[in-house]
């Protein structure tokens, strides 16, 4: 017992000491648990940038909503309160509405064309209009694709979906595409998602793989389509104050550190959007409760036809632009 009093005190006072002894604390706001791919991907930035600014850089990382949650979080950058976040693009919609491009159903062909996009043109002029606003814009960090799930009918075609009620983040983009198909949105917060399923006041819902899995979505809902129509990700920012009052070799480790840790957050996105799911498909099989769909080409086809609809709806410049839209559909 006195051996591990004594290396507990022993770790905390080294802790202690390479803090006081590095030039630049980084505090790196996040609001999901340690063991999700922005979790594990801020680790991974945390000792990176450790290592290659030689301990003059302290970054601690604080999961779960610990500092701030996602809608304070960029007020407290500015402040240089804390020095990075990594919100959903919605949180930046209201300041910049072209963010809302990664709303736009069936926009993207598969995950290597939404990373052409973002490490593209357009992903960097996007940067640059939240740059414009006050950030320094490091990256683009993935969740995945999103899928359909119903407790009332089978989504197989887009008239399956008339009449129902689907919950939606708040984005007028969700609120059209659903709109197209003759539904009816709801925004609703992420919290109360799963208790409205389960007593019925919304029918249904879209998204990733692990957002179902984790909530618990599949057990209140009786089938689920694999219709990879929306992405979400991420948008990791810095305090500009902060990133300013860093030398420029001690900047360059920033974004070498940030290079890699977005090649990891992608691999660990990918993974774990494929563990869940078979973990989903496996209750699917046990139970009997949830049948789970995959569209086959006419079927895909119609829905992209009926969604994409809204697509001139946000043509306008204040919106999201046509220039744009057409430049991350034609990216190759």
């Amino acid at each position: 017992m006195v051996k591990k009093i004594l290396l507990s005190t022993a770790l905390a006072v080294s802790m202690s000491s390479f803090a006081l002894a590095a030039d630049y604390v980084l505090k790196f706001s996040h609001v999901v648990s340690e063991n999700t791919p922005k979790g594990k991907a801020a680790k991974f930035f945390e000792k990176r940038l450790e290592e290659l600014s030689k301990g003059k850089i302290d970054v601690q990382v604080y999961p779960n909503s610990q500092l701030y949650k996602d809608k304070a979080v960029l007020k407290a950058i500015k402040l240089n309160s804390v020095q990075m976040a990594c919100p959903s693009f919605s949180k930046f919609t209201k300041t910049v509405p072209q963010l809302a491009l990664f709303d736009l159903p069936f926009l993207f062909r598969d995950m290597e064309h939404v990373h052409k996009v973002e490490d593209g043109e357009v992903g960097q002029k996007l940067k640059d209009l939240v740059a414009a606003k006050g950030f320094v814009v490091l990256d683009y960090w993935d969740n995945a694709f999103k899928q359909l799930t119903s407790a009332k009918k089978a989504l197989l075609m887009p008239e399956d979906a008339k009449g129902q009620k689907f919950r939606i983040m708040s984005s007028k983009v969700l609120e059209a595409q659903f709109k197209a198909v003759g539904a009816n949105p709801q925004v609703m917060p992420f919290s109360e998602v799963y208790s409205a399923l389960q007593q019925g006041v919304i029918d249904g819902q879209e998204n990733t793989n692990s957002n179902i899995y984790t909530k618990k979505f599949y057990e209140v809902q009786k089938y689920m389509t694999l219709s990879n129509h929306g992405y979400l990700g991420y948008l990791v920012v810095m305090s500009k104050k902060f990133y300013n009052s860093l030398p420029k070799d001690l900047q360059e480790a920033v974004k070498q550190a940030m290079k890699e840790a977005t090649a990891k957050e992608r691999e660990y996105a990918a993974e774990l959007d494929k563990e869940q799911f078979n973990k989903i498909k496996e209750y699917a099989n046990k139970s009997g409760k949830l049948k789970i769909y995959n569209l086959n080409d006419e079927q895909k086809k119609a829905w992209k036809s009926a969604m994409e609809k809204i697509y001139p709806e946000f043509y306008d410049k204040n919106k999201i632009g046509k220039d744009l839209i057409e430049a991350a559909i034609n990216t190759k």
